[in-house]
């Protein structure tokens, strides 16, 4: 009988010692998150309320994740001047933050010296790779799951490469 592949929160479950995300574009399909960004763009308000039905199971995984010693980290690099989707993706870092993860900003400009993969992706433990594909326009396309040495290796020294250049969440500014 064929096993399936674990999902995103099977393997975040998995993690004993860290949970790392890198994010490369400057705009993604809103889809679920539409409501909350209209709402944005139009008042300026965005939903930052850890316990929210929005927020609240994000808050939820990530926190037992840290709760159990593992450090869960994410980089951003952005096109400078910043998008909408950047400025309201800033504007709720705060519970990202809140929750446990460790956010930083670089701007695209000081990325051209870093080898990237192709794709966004979450490296869990350095060895499990997870990248998620979207179309050009932004909408979700699926993901891959890789265990090779060598691709794990790229995203840990992209990711590595991208954090020690990067700008803390509290000290960037959009």
């Amino acid at each position: 009988m064929p096993q399936s592949e674990p999902d995103f929160f099977e393997l975040l479950k998995e993690a004993r010692h860290s949970a790392v995300h890198l994010e490369m574009r400057d705009a993604y399909g809103v889809g679920d998150e539409s409501e909350d960004f209209d709402r944005w763009v139009t008042s300026g308000k965005r939903d930052s309320d850890p316990t929210s039905p929005y927020w609240a199971p994000w808050v939820s995984v990530i926190s037992e994740t840290v709760a159990r010693g593992v450090k869960v980290r994410r980089a951003r690099i952005v096109s400078e001047p910043v998008t909408d989707y950047i400025r309201w993706e800033h504007a709720g870092t705060v519970v990202n933050i809140a929750a446990g993860e460790e956010i930083r900003w670089l701007p695209r400009r000081l990325a051209s010296g870093i080898a990237l993969p192709g794709n966004d992706f979450w490296l869990f433990d350095e060895k499990i790779v997870l990248f998620n594909h979207f179309t050009g326009n932004g909408d979700w396309a699926g993901q891959e799951l890789s265990a090779a040495p060598g691709v794990a290796q790229l995203c840990a020294s992209a990711f590595a490469a991208v954090w020690d250049s990067g700008i803390p969440h509290d000290e960037y500014k959009v």
